[in-house]
């Protein structure tokens, strides 16, 4: 079987360098390699992803010369499968909801570090705080009926237990140049979300179910997820679900040495294009060949 590769951005805001070298990183070996290169559009978050964002993404690679196979799979489209998923943890035991607020989550979090430091993830966010494992069945029901905002959670030390030492194979390099065999540390992340009552699953969960539906063979991917890998390995080996090898690549960085981002209007693909920038230009600035 041919390898199966995928660049899934998010249609939040304009591709720049960062993405650009990401989604040719993945056409070139997927073409090296006689495999197979697919687009997926995470569109979970419905506040921020807009259809001209996603048009946009479209346009940006077919102008980079990257072809992809049809139809792109819409994460809004397939929450079924994620709630069925997330079906599958419940009738472990391995899922509760939690009703804090994120102002209530950060009175608490301030509460515990008075006493002394909180655990942070990896990403450096506090971890859950909260006690709503000890909530009653009955509580949890009548709050839910009372229409009470959620999150569900993954009962982090049950999931844990239940999955064992979990590994997985990186071809990349990772912090400290971590390669070949990598012990996973899922613990590290605390109670993830996995869905919220407006939004019915999360990054962590749909791009687990998807890969695995889509028969992605090699993820190739940032190494600021690096770490994410671990809460992937623990959800596949909860879920009966393949694993990948994994690929984490450096990241595109400013002058200032910051990580490109949508978030900080990092110059957008279209700008470059508008500019006169050629494809053949955007792949030496990110140093592809």
């Amino acid at each position: 079987m041919p390898p199966v590769f995928r660049f899934a951005p998010s249609p939040n805001g304009y591709l720049h360098l960062g993405h650009a070298y990401s989604a040719l990183l993945n056409h070139d070996l997927a073409r090296d390699t006689g495999g197979r290169f697919l687009l997926r559009i995470e569109d979970i978050d419905a506040t921020r992803c807009r259809p001209e964002f996603e048009q946009a993404i479209y346009e940006d690679l077919a102008w980079l010369g990257i072809a992809w196979e049809t139809p792109v799979r819409r994460q809004s489209e397939h929450f079924a499968a994620y709630g069925a998923a997330i079906d599958r943890l419940a009738a472990q035991a391995l899922v509760y909801p939690s009703f804090e607020s994120r102002a209530e989550i950060a009175r608490l979090v301030a509460e515990r570090e008075a006493g002394g430091a909180w655990p942070r993830d990896p990403d450096g966010a506090p971890l859950y705080p909260g006690a709503a494992k000890s909530l009653s069945a009955r509580e949890r029901d009548r709050l839910i009926e009372e229409g009470a905002p959620f999150a569900l959670r993954l009962d982090m030390a049950s999931a844990c237990a239940r999955a064992g030492a979990l590994r997985w194979q990186e071809a990349g390099d990772g912090p400290a140049s971590e390669r070949g065999e990598v012990a996973a540390q899922p613990e590290a992340w605390g109670d993830v979300i996995l869905a919220r009552k407006e939004t019915p699953t999360s990054y962590h969960l749909s791009v687990a179910i998807d890969d695995a539906l889509q028969g992605v063979t090699d993820v190739v991917r940032g190494v600021d997820l690096f770490w994410s890998t671990s809460v992937h390995r623990l959800l596949q080996e909860l879920l009966g679900l393949p694993a990948p090898v994994y690929r984490h690549h450096r990241l595109i960085r400013d002058a200032g040495g910051q990580k490109l981002s949508k978030s900080t209007r990092a110059t957008g693909l279209r700008e470059l294009r508008a500019a006169g920038t050629s494809p053949a230009d955007i792949r030496r600035l990110v140093g592809l060949p």
